[in-house]
């Protein structure tokens, strides 16, 4: 006997909208799969407007209104059973995060959950990463976004500790980051791993998949510390327009690209981490994952 039905995320994050549509099969007997029918992602920058003036602008509420509009006619044409949309740093912090939600619920019948750090990790933990986890090692899943940080230590394949720290792209790209929340999330990562000889590094986020696939990469493969500082400064030494031109870059990936791999090899270096790892999973995977379980 075999069941399908459709389920879709909505990921509402600082520098982007995701909406992910997947398949969710259930066997007689055998494990339920997830497979992926379909991603579209929206550069509406979010953080932009709420870290610099505390709320979210009217020309981005319209974009944003626009792109959920858009979710749910594709959504309706999917066929989709059930659906979350989960808004993370920039909806929690926006003055006006509350008339939003209101505002996207009349609009599209959209309802916007905004989740806190502490959530936001453990949805990142529901992901698919027993595949990746092997039990007798130790990892430290790091998931970079816009906003916000969330780092979880695995040992013995289970979740030892977890932490959402406000360090992002979008906040280092607008100089909100100072030494202050550097060096707390320092503190953490090396207390959290002091106690291990050998870590490696679960990164996930939509930069560091990108930096794997501009690194010939396949899912599930790993980067070192030194390939990454490599291609790090082989990014710093472009221009903005040269990494767009150049190498092909979105607009609104080639300004976060660089304040993204400095979050990764700090918390590798921190962690004494040779080596990282990237599945293609992150927060959306996460979102039908505990939809699922809730259904």
């Amino acid at each position: 006997m075999l069941t399908i039905e459709k389920y879709a995320a909505i990921d509402i994050g600082s520098n982007a909208i995701r909406l992910l549509v997947a398949n969710v099969i259930e066997q007689e007997n055998k494990p339920t799969l997830f497979r992926k029918n379909e991603l579209i992602r929206v550069p509406i920058r979010l953080g932009e407007d709420v870290f610099s003036v505390g709320k979210i602008s009217e020309k981005n509420i319209q974009r944003m209104l626009d792109a959920m509009q858009a979710f749910r006619l594709l959504m309706n044409a999917h066929q989709v059973k059930y659906y979350r949309a989960c808004a993370t740093s920039a909806m929690r912090e926006a003055s006006n995060g509350d008339e939003v939600v209101q505002l996207v619920k009349e609009k599209t019948s959209i309802a916007i959950e905004v989740i806190d750090g502490k959530e936001e990790a453990a949805i990142i933990a529901a992901t698919d990463l027993h595949s990746v986890i092997e039990k007798d090692k130790v990892y430290l899943y790091v998931d970079v976004g816009g906003g916000s940080t969330e780092c979880t230590l695995y040992d013995q394949g289970k979740v030892k500790a977890s932490k959402s720290f406000k360090v992002g792209t979008v906040r280092i790209l607008k100089n909100l980051v100072d030494e202050s929340k550097w060096e707390a999330i320092s503190i953490w990562i090396k207390e959290q791993t002091k106690s291990y000889s050998k870590i490696t590094v679960i990164g996930s986020g939509g930069n560091i998949n990108k930096i794997i696939k501009m690194n010939g990469k396949k899912s599930r493969k790993s980067l070192s510390y030194l390939n990454m500082l490599n291609f790090y400064k082989m990014l710093e030494d472009l221009s903005y327009e040269e990494r767009v031109v150049k190498l092909g870059l979105n607009p609104d990936r080639a300004d976060v690209i660089i304040p993204a791999l400095t979050i990764y090899l700090r918390a590798m270096k921190w962690a004494n981490a040779e080596h990282v790892i990237v599945p293609s999973i992150g927060l959306s995977d996460g979102i039908i994952k505990t939809l699922y379980k809730r259904k």
